[in-house]
C-alpha cells in the first residue's frame, strides 16, 4: 500500500513521526507537504493537493493532519470520490473504512497524542471495506447527491 501524507504547519509534526513510523512498517509514502514548518501556511492548499494525487491514483490512501482534522477534511470532502473522514479514536478509523469507504483519515495534532495517532493511523490503513450491501447502497445514496450537487471536478474530466 501506498500512503500520501500531508500537513500544514500544525500538522507537521505528526506527518514527520507517522511517516517515519509507516515507512519502517513498509509501507511505500508519498509526502506532499509541508516540508517545513511555515506558520502562515493554510490547510486547503495540503487537503486539495492529496485529494488530487489520491484522485489520479498516486497512492492508495491519504493521511491529512492539521491542527484539529476539522480544516483538512472540510476542504478535501470538496471532491468527487473522496471520503475525508475525521477519526480521533481507533474504533471511527477501522468504521470509516469498513462501512464508509473512507479514503483519506483526518487528524489533529493539537486534539490528540502521537501514540492514539499512530494506532489511529495504522487501524485506518489496516480496514477494507466490507461490500456489504447496505454498506453498498449508503455509498451509492452519497454518490448521487455528489453527482446532484457537484461539478465535475478536472481530475475526473
Amino acid at each position: 500500500m501506498k500512503v500520501i501524507l500531508a500537513s500544514d504547519h500544525a500538522g507537521y509534526a505528526y506527518k514527520t513521526i507517522i511517516q517515519k513510523a509507516l515507512m519502517e512498517e513498509g509501507y511505500k509514502t508519498l509526502d506532499l507537504g509541508a516540508h517545513t514548518i511555515i506558520p502562515t501556511d493554510d490547510y486547503p492548499d495540503y487537503a486539495v493537493i492529496a485529494a488530487e494525487a489520491l484522485l489520479q491514483q498516486k497512492g492508495d490512501r491519504v493521511i491529512l493532519i492539521c491542527g484539529s482534522a476539522v480544516g483538512v477534511s472540510v476542504a478535501a470532502n470538496k471532491y468527487k470520490g473522496i471520503r475525508a473522514a475525521v477519526c480521533h479514536d481507533t474504533y471511527s478509523a477501522h468504521q470509516s473504512v469498513e462501512h464508509d469507504n473512507a479514503n483519506i483519515l483526518c487528524i489533529g495534532q493539537r486534539v490528540i497524542g502521537i501514540d492514539l495517532a499512530q494506532d489511529i493511523v495504522r487501524t485506518f490503513l489496516k480496514a477494507r471495506f466490507s461490500n456489504a450491501p447496505r454498506h453498498i447502497k449508503r455509498l451509492e445514496k452519497i454518490a448521487a447527491l455528489e453527482n446532484k450537487n457537484m461539478k465535475e471536478d478536472k481530475i475526473n474530466q
